[in-house]
């Protein structure tokens, strides 16, 4: 008897969990994103800097690439802190941290185990999550999809499991009718 109402239990707290899948993409977007910006940032502020460690890592077009590295990371940065336009975003995140690795990273990799203690990998597999999952309902792309989801008829349904205002309005819409 105990142990129904135990499993009972965790069945509920993993469910509450589910729904709680914003509260992680959150506390990714606003970590992730003010890594990048501040770090894109001081790249911006020091760009003879960033651009002669280009140059010393072979890159081509070291101003050109600095630059673009620099200011994809400040302006992604912001985004994502923001939630705004997170799956566009992305991309050019994942290329900046591939690049990177491929770039500059591997040179120091003699095994898995090096290879895995690099931080570009977790930042670009952060992305890639981002890419797939969005940035969740407490986000400027949350907002607008809720917008977009109150002009359009029928697609309230659709979207009520990405938001707990967007679950309690479409209850209440459903219920009534």
């Amino acid at each position: 008897m105990i142990s129904r109402k135990l499993i009972g239990l965790i069945a509920e707290a993993f469910n509450l969990l589910s729904k709680m899948t914003w509260l992680p993409a959150l506390l990714t977007r606003l970590f992730v994103g003010y890594f990048f910006f501040t770090s894109g940032w001081a790249k911006i502020h020091d760009l003879s800097t960033f651009t002669a460690n280009f140059q010393s890592w072979g890159i081509p077009y070291p101003a050109f690439n600095a630059a673009l590295s620099a200011y994809t990371e400040c302006v992604g940065g912001a985004l994502t802190i923001a939630g705004l336009g997170i799956r566009f975003v992305s991309i050019p995140m994942i290329i900046n941290m591939t690049v990177a690795v491929l770039s500059v990273k591997l040179k120091e990799v003699s095994s898995l185990s090096d290879f895995a203690n690099l931080d570009e990998p977790l930042y670009a597999l952060t992305y890639i999550w981002l890419l797939f999952a969005g940035a969740g309902w407490l986000s400027l792309d949350g907002i607008a999809n809720l917008a977009i989801s109150a002009m359009l008829p029928g697609r309230m349904e659709a979207t009520a499991a990405t938001s707990p205002v967007q679950a309690t309005h479409s209850a209440t819409r459903v219920s009534v009718a």
